[in-house]
Order: C-alpha cells, then sequence, then structure tokens
C-alpha cells in the first residue's frame, strides 16, 4: 500500500493549513491560536469529542471507530510549538512574527494529524477508538509531562501512544526508527564558582575564578573520557561562561557557567549528576575556590518499546520500501518520552529531504512529506485497531 488516495486529495488542503501555522508561529503553552485552529478544524471534521486546555494549551480530538468490540484506545501525538527563532528561509508564507519561527517542522506534524484526523473522522474503518493529542510545549517547556499530568492518558482510556517527528537528511518517504532508546534525557546545569577578585597585575593576592572555571571545564570532559563506560552514550557540555567583571584587567570575583548533560540510560544519567558536583566541588575547593552546582532533570529518556516499535515499522513498510529499523539513536530530546514511560509506543522519524536541519533559521518543512506522515498515522490506527 503506497500513500493513502486521499491524502494526494487533501495534500493542497493540509499544505494551507501547515503553512498558515508557518505564518503564525506560538511559543511554548502559548499557542492560543494554534489551539483554536486546531480544535475548530477537528470540530469541522466531525469528530466525536474535542477538548482544549489539556496541559494548559494543548487539545485532545476522540474519534469513534465504526465499532468498539474489544475496546481498543490509540494515540496519536503532535506538537504545536515554535522557536525563538528568526527565520530566514525567505518563503513566501515565512513568519509574520520576527523572532519567532516554526524551524523544528511542528506545524506539519499537527497539519499532518489534522489530515489523519478528518480521513478517519470521514471512514471510521477501524474498531475502537483514536484520540488526536496536539502537545504544546515541547521545545523546552514539558507540554507533554503537563498533558500527562492533567490526566490526558487515563481519561481517555490511552492504551497505547505513537508520535513521528520529521528529520532532514533522510529522504522523503523513507522513515527510520529504533527499539530502545531513541533519544536522550536532557539535564542541564548552572554553576557558580566564588573566588577573591582583584587587580590582574597581582592575581598571587587573589584567587582566580577564570582559571578555576577553565579547570572545572576540562575536568568535567573525564567524566565521558574516564568515568563512564565507554559503550555508554553521554555528552557533557559547558555553554556558556559568564563573569561579574568585563574589565580587561580585573580578575572577577564570581564566574557563571551553564551547561547541558544528554545520556541514554537512568543509571549513568544519576551517575553523571553526583560525578559533576564532585568534579565541580573538588577542583574548586583544591584551588581555593567555592563552587555551587545547580543542577536540573529534563526531558528523560525516549524508549521506543520493542514490540510497538515492530508495529510502528510494519505500517511504514506498508507506505513506503524504505524503512529503516536501526536508525543510530540521537542526543537530542524530545518530550514525547513523559507518555512512553506512562504507556506502551513508539516515536518513528520522516524524512524531510535535503534541507537545512531542524533548529536552522533556513529550515522549512517539505509539504512532499505530508501524505506519507498523514497515511502512517491513519494507518497506525487502522492497523493496530482493524475493523471488525
Amino acid at each position: 500500500m503506497p500513500v493513502k488516495n486521499r491524502f494526494a486529495e487533501l495534500l493542497p488542503e493540509i499544505t494551507a493549513w501547515r503553512r498558515d501555522f508557518h505564518e503564525h508561529p506560538e511559543l511554548l503553552f502559548d499557542v492560543h491560536r494554534t489551539a483554536a485552529k486546531v480544535a475548530e478544524l477537528c470540530r469541522s471534521f466531525g469528530c466525536d469529542e474535542v477538548v482544549e486546555g489539556i496541559g494548559r494549551t494543548g487539545v485532545v480530538a476522540v474519534i469513534k471507530g465504526r465499532t468498539d468490540g474489544k475496546g481498543r484506545v490509540i494515540g496519536l501525538r503532535a506538537d504545536m510549538d515554535a522557536l525563538p527563532i528568526h527565520e530566514q528561509t525567505g518563503v513566501p508564507y515565512a513568519s509574520k512574527t520576527p523572532g519567532k519561527m516554526h524551524a523544528c517542522g511542528h506545524d506539519g506534524h499537527t497539519a499532518m494529524l489534522l489530515g489523519a484526523a478528518k480521513y478517519l473522522a470521514e471512514t471510521r474503518n477501524f474498531d475502537g477508538k483514536v484520540v488526536c493529542i496536539f502537545q504544546p510545549a515541547e521545545e523546552g517547556g514539558g507540554g507533554g509531562r503537563e498533558m500527562v499530568a492533567d490526566g490526558m492518558l487515563n481519561r481517555w482510556g490511552v492504551q497505547e501512544v505513537y508520535g513521528m517527528h520529521n528529520m532532514p537528511g533522510i529522504p522523503v518517504g523513507h522513515f527510520a526508527i529504533r527499539p530502545g532508546p531513541m533519544m536522550a534525557a536532557a539535564d542541564q546545569f548552572e554553576i557558580v564558582v566564588t573566588g577573591k577578585g582583584g587587580h590582574a597585575a597581582k592575581p598571587h593576592e587573589c584567587v582566580d575564578t577564570t582559571v578555576v572555571s577553565a579547570h572545572i571545564i576540562v575536568a568535567l570532559q573525564t567524566i565521558a573520557s574516564r568515568n563512564v563506560d565507554p559503550l555508554k552514550q553521554v555528552v557533557v557540555s559547558v555553554c556558556t561562561v559568564e563573569t561579574d567583571s568585563t574589565a580587561h584587567n580585573v580578575i572577577p570575583q564570581v564566574v557563571k557557567m551553564k551547561g547541558t548533560v544528554r545520556t541514554m540510560e537512568a543509571k549513568v544519567q544519576d551517575y553523571v549528576e553526583t560525578r559533576l558536583e564532585q568534579i565541580v566541588e573538588g577542583t574548586a575547593l583544591a584551588l581555593g575556590a567555592r563552587a555551587e552546582v545547580h543542577y536540573q532533570r529534563g526531558y528523560p529518556v525516549t524508549v521506543n518499546a520493542p514490540q510497538n516499535t515492530d508495529y510502528a515499522a510494519e505500517v511504514a513498510r506498508k507506505i513506503s520500501a524504505h524503512v529503516d529499523t536501526d536508525t543510530p539513536p540521537l542526543m537530542g530530546a524530545e518530550d514525547f518520552s513523559f507518555m512512553l514511560n506512562e504507556r506502551p509506543g513508539a516515536y518513528i522519524f520522516l524524512g524531510n529531504g535535503d534541507t537545512a536541519m531542524v533548529h536552522h533559521p533556513a529550515y522549512n518543512f517539505d509539504d512532499a512529506a505530508i501524505p506519507f506522515g498523514a497515511t502512517w498515522y491513519a494507518e497506525m490506527a487502522e492497523t493496530r485497531m482493524p475493523a471488525a
């Protein structure tokens, strides 16, 4: 089975929705226009239930199958938020809001799930219920966590949940997935180093926080190279360094650093947090300074359940002859992980072609991918809940 013919017919309409979302990007939980349009469209499709305000600004649309003999419920998720990036694509439908841009393709994800919802509401060729989940605040806000905390999965009895993300570098119409860890946990930290400031010409009278911070930055790299099993994936990156002085001849009293930790296993995540604090505090103490670490857990590891990965790949093979079932895991993070921690399911990549990478100001979702993604969403429902 190639893409469903109905999505070829709907392509101009779905593309128009996608480009409208692209022109009007919204950030984090402030997706009021987007969510309102999603809810309006779902009601116009004849969805049986449309509820707004789940997880603050999320939308849930429920579609009942022609029959419901087995009580099956499948969740399909798309994200709605954009990024604080100034767009540089030059496309006619570019962002109308300076400093905001759909640079990750969430406009495409939302449009594809809307297309699937319209098709499923028209055909209802399945036995059970489909719960279409339109999520806010994937880009750092934890909207997936908020929707789960709001009782979404229990309220609608979701038994399995599936998500999708476009991926530049993979040809349009191709899919990629893997069982187990698919994307990393993402934590963040802030380090405050306090010493004794003074005149740069008299370093012996100071405790130089810049030198201490340099030693800390280098020492933190030993976590990956000398502390963690080299077969385990881990990234520790110090990304910003800020002193309390901008003068060329002043040794600063305080240095603040911020960074991120990426891991693929919970045990490694726990260990890295502990080891990072030990290295920072010990290095500072050895050099006569003090250091405080503020460590914050972020998104968990995105883990595909093996059996559900097989289901997702099986559906992808119905649509495409190119399905990679051993794609390398990515050290990026995804808050669909909060839903996968609660229910079995899987997350799959859909090719976006030879485009700029996501989170780049020149990135643009390829509308040619829409029929493939919309078909996958719809076919997941029909395959997992075949009509009685």
